[in-house]
Formats: C-alpha cells, sequence, structure tokens
C-alpha cells in the first residue's frame, strides 16, 4: 500500500475578496511541482463565495468538472442553454470536451456559498460537451457508500456518467462505525467534516488521504463525518 497525505492546512491558498480558495492541488497562482495530481485527479478546490458574487463566463474544453455544494446555492448558465441553480444536495457534471463557456453566481444577498470543484483528466478527447446535475438523497448515505459519479461506460445505477473511468462517492458516517471501502484504482478521501481513522491514519476537517496499490481499506469514524471519495485510475 502506497499513501500520501495531505493535511488540509498545507492546501494553497487564495483570498480574492469575493472568492476564497483552498487548493489541494496546484491551480493558478498556488504552484506546487509535488501537488500536481492524484492519478486522473487535476483539481480539488474548496472555494466559498461571497453574496452576490461569482465565477462571469469563461471557457473549458477537454475536461471533467464536478462540483459539489457544501452550503449555500450556485446559479449556473453555459453555452448549452442551461440554466439551473446549484444547491446542496446536488452534484453537477459537465464534460468539457470540444470547448463550452459557463458562468456561476451566488445569487444570495447576505449568505457566503462554500462548494466543491474537481477536475478530472478526460478518456477521451474531443467528446461531445455534456451537462448533468442530480438531488442525491441524505438518507441514502447513511454509513453506506452513495456513487455520485461513474463512468460512462460502466454507469452505476443514479449516478452521474463522466467520460473517465472515476468513481466519486460520499458517506456519512456515524461515530463508532467502521466500514470497508473497495478500492477500483488509487483512492483518494478528503474528510468533509468530521474525523475519520482509514489506513490507521487520522483524518480531520479538510485533511486528505491518497491510497493506492491496495485492495481495500478500513474507514472509522471518531466523530461523526461526512467523507468524500474519489476513485481514479493512476495513470
Amino acid at each position: 500500500m502506497k499513501k500520501i497525505i495531505h493535511k488540509a492546512a498545507t492546501r494553497g491558498f487564495a483570498n480574492h475578496g469575493w472568492l476564497k480558495s483552498h487548493h489541494t492541488f496546484s491551480f493558478a497562482s498556488y504552484q506546487n511541482l509535488e501537488r500536481m495530481n492524484f492519478g486522473m485527479l487535476r483539481v480539488l478546490n474548496d472555494d466559498v463565495v461571497q453574496p452576490k458574487m461569482g465565477f462571469g463566463t469563461h471557457p473549458h474544453r477537454n475536461m471533467e468538472i464536478i462540483s459539489i455544494p457544501i452550503s449555500g446555492a450556485l446559479s449556473h448558465k453555459d453555452s448549452m442553454d442551461n440554466k439551473r441553480s446549484i444547491e446542496v444536495g446536488e452534484v453537477q457534471v459537465m464534460s468539457a470536451g470540444t470547448g463550452l463557456t459557463h458562468s456561476e453566481f451566488n445569487d444570495s444577498k447576505i449568505a457566503e456559498t462554500n462548494f466543491l470543484q474537481l477536475w478530472i483528466l478526460p478518456e477521451q478527447q474531443e467528446v461531445e460537451p455534456y451537462y448533468n446535475q442530480k438531488f442525491f438523497k441524505e438518507s441514502d448515505r447513511k454509513n453506506t457508500f452513495q456513487t455520485l459519479v461513474s463512468p460512462k461506460n460502466k454507469l452505476v445505477e443514479g449516478s452521474l456518467p463522466v467520460n473517465q473511468q472515476a468513481y466519486i462517492s460520499m458517506i456519512d458516517l456515524e461515530a463508532g462505525i467502521e466500514k470497508d471501502y473497495e478500492l477500483k484504482n488509487g483512492a483518494y478521501f478528503f474528510l468533509i467534516e468530521g474525523e475519520v481513522i482509514i489506513a490507521d491514519e487520522t483524518l480531520e476537517k479538510r485533511d486528505a488521504l491518497g491510497i493506492e496499490h491496495a485492495e481495500k481499506v478500513i474507514l472509522k469514524a471518531s466523530k461523526n463525518s461526512k467523507l468524500l471519495i474519489i476513485d481514479v485510475p493512476m495513470i
């Protein structure tokens, strides 16, 4: 088993006033040659957007982009004529493929929006752009793995498709509960809330642990916890 630990305090940070962003991997002005990616996972940003602010229209190409709101909501518009609100409990997936543009705004007058943005390198280049979002019941991940995203050619029922052999799941673990996670590729465990012991490593809020060369690992919650698992090819 090979492990890499990324403590929350070691992430890159940018404060743009309207946006505060923690970067797990190199992004924009944060460049760290030892923190470029975990396999096909290229970006994991923990963003806080101020009220009535947001990301203006900008382009993407050949990237799988997944957004997961933690608090608040975002208004989404894109060049595929999608106009949607993304709220807590929902997951948004965009396959940028041959190219698209989009914008995301926090329409609230008083509340910040916190969301996770993931970029995964695609399996195929220049695919037709794709967009979808879905609400996932909180009760369906209580002490069990809820698959949010899976490969389009091996789609797990109820999940959203991406153009990569990647699986993203979430679990809400109650304190004292222990679960086995079976790895499909390499797995990157990002703790949203709580405290969890994974493969004998203790993770606290916003800590992460990457594991490869293992068939399964044991997860045990020391506190009530919310854990995101990003299972991606390593090469």
